[in-house]
């Protein structure tokens, strides 16, 4: 049975130079009919944890959740998946310094720039400025991550930082440590904490 992961894959494989005949037959089985391209895993994993909080099934709706490896992929991901490819719907959510390529990719894929959502630094940074630092450092508390987290802040580079700074950089100084909490920072949000570029993506879809 097909499965939204088969689709990732396969669209990877052909961002990656693979043939497109197995997107296009997944995208038609899956029923698809938009495509949302993020840059990295851990805002993957945001889009994906608070749509389940909001009791939303993305791929049983035609959505594609899509991490692209960075933003300077998003015109061949845009080429592929949008009107030129398989001629979905794109939107997508960036950091505020991504938004040139974005905007590039939306153009040469014919695609409409407004379906594009943007967070000012980054989405961890919106994220950590919803739930404030205290909040956030609770749940690092909470997942055991405590004695790293101190002796991150011990570091000579982080004592003259604002605490928001040195969490937004804990979060990227180990492998899988950003994905983990993209999740865990969107599970802890309460109702009217969602940052306004995550919200309004979710809506839109």
């Amino acid at each position: 049975m097909a499965d939204i992961h088969a689709f990732r894959n396969a669209v990877d494989d052909w961002a990656n130079g693979g043939p497109g005949g197995p997107a296009r037959e997944l995208a038609t089985l899956l029923g698809l009919r938009t495509a949302v391209l993020l840059e990295g895993p851990s805002d993957l994993a945001a889009v994906e944890a608070l749509a389940v909080q909001r009791g939303r099934d993305l791929a049983a709706e035609g959505v594609c959740v899509v991490s692209m490896g960075g933003a300077m992929s998003v015109g061949r991901y845009a080429g592929l998946l949008g009107p030129p490819g398989l001629d979905l719907r794109l939107t997508g959510l960036c950091d505020e310094r991504e938004q040139p390529f974005y905007e590039r990719g939306w153009e040469r894929a014919g695609a409409p720039n407004r379906d594009v959502f943007v967070c000012v630094a980054d989405l961890e940074e919106e994220l950590i400025r919803a739930l404030g630092t205290a909040g956030v450092e609770e749940i690092v508390r909470g997942e055991d991550d405590l004695r790293a987290w101190q002796t991150f802040l011990r570091q000579p580079a982080q004592h003259d930082r604002p605490r928001h700074r040195q969490l937004r950089r804990f979060l990227g100084t180990k492998k899988g440590r950003k994905i983990r909490y993209g999740r865990l920072l969107v599970e802890a949000l309460g109702p009217g904490q969602v940052p306004a570029p995550l919200d309004d993506l979710l809506k839109s879809l």
